[in-house]
């Protein structure tokens, strides 16, 4: 069995994807359950705008385009379910 390449933009989708079960939007892909945990998504995306202000400068127009959709669509769930959070 061939393992998959693994790229930057693999790595990234990889940490959005974790960022999305953690938000509930997605199952466990080993439990097949959603499972909150807002604290864990704010992580993966801290990891992420990390990982875009230590590579700015070399990436390619794609994978920039890629990190800053990725963030920002994260960072508008993340709000809305850090707000949910604080009524509940």
């Amino acid at each position: 069995m061939d393992n998959p390449t693994i790229d930057f933009s693999t790595f990234i989708f990889s940490l959005g994807s974790a960022a999305l079960i953690h938000l509930g939007e997605t199952p466990n892909p080993q439990t097949q359950k959603i499972e909150k945990n807002v604290e864990q998504a704010k992580q993966n995306i801290d990891l992420l705008t990390l990982l875009k202000e230590k590579t700015k400068g070399n990436l390619t127009e794609d994978e920039a385009k890629l990190i800053d959709n990725m963030l920002h669509a994260l960072k508008m769930k993340y709000v809305e379910e850090a707000s949910h959070e604080k009524k509940d």
